[in-house]
């Protein structure tokens, strides 16, 4: 197995993207610290990883609440003496909207979890992984964060922000034998994607070079990949997961 005796923990593993990384990182053997902000979600990712042999608990995380997230890195610790391995998954969307019309609340909000909660959670793992002189963290931003994005301007500039933070931070840690990089999602069926009309989801799988939405798995796994030894020498980047909607 991948992880095994290795301690891992998840933002925003509730559901979608970072529950499907929790359970696969607790498949390759991974004991996982689950958090969310929505206690019962994060219980039943914790359910999930029991009920197929793995080992999970849950912590009940805002990270835009700096305490709650050293709150976190210390459960992983205290739980199981050591954190390895983090993904910083959580992260807020909004309503598509021109930029005139976004109010500062809208600002603040977006940013204060996709960004600042990134940073944060950042801040707290590294001073752990730094103390024992090994980690792998990985940020989920989005081809957002790599392309222009009409009417999403505070998504799209906190995930660019991400992407950033992520180069800046591998830059400083790589002698310290952490490794630091980030997934960026295409199009994936969420569940928002999925409660919609089968022609509205097709139109928007049609617009995909591979002719298909993502899955919250295929982000697991590249998410997987890039905490393994097998991502041993690679630090620093930003791997799309778009099915080639970059380059279409």
């Amino acid at each position: 197995m991948l992880f095994e005796n290795k301690v891992a923990l998840v933002t925003a593993a509730g559901a979608g993207i970072g529950r499907a990384i929790a359970v696969k990182l607790a498949a390759e053997g991974a004991r996982v610290v689950v958090s969310d902000v929505d206690d019962a979600s994060g219980e039943q990712t914790v359910a999930l990883i029991v009920e197929a042999g793995g080992t999970a608990v849950y912590q009940r995380t805002d990270v835009a609440d700096d305490a709650q997230v050293r709150e976190l890195v210390q459960r992983a610790v205290n739980e199981f003496g050591a954190l390895d391995l983090a993904v910083n998954n959580a992260g807020l969307g909004a309503a598509p909207k021109p930029l005139q019309d976004i109010t500062d609340a809208e600002w603040q909000r977006t940013l204060s979890v996709t960004l600042t909660g990134t940073f944060q959670s950042m801040r707290a793992e590294l001073a752990q992984m730094t103390a024992q002189g090994t980690g792998a963290i990985v940020n989920i931003a989005s081809i957002a964060g790599l392309q222009s994005t009409s009417q999403l301007t505070p998504y799209g500039a906190s995930k660019h922000a991400v992407v950033s933070l992520t180069m800046s931070a591998a830059a400083e840690n790589a002698a310290s034998g952490i490794r630091i990089n980030a997934v960026a999602p295409g199009p994936i069926e969420t569940a928002a994607l999925a409660s919609l009309p089968e022609e509205s989801k097709r139109r928007y799988a049609d617009e995909v070079p591979m002719k298909r939405l993502g899955r919250s798995e295929d982000i697991a796994e590249a998410t997987a990949f890039l905490l393994s030894d097998a991502a041993g020498f690679i630090t620093g980047v930003t791997l799309p997961v778009d099915g080639g909607s970059l380059v279409r």
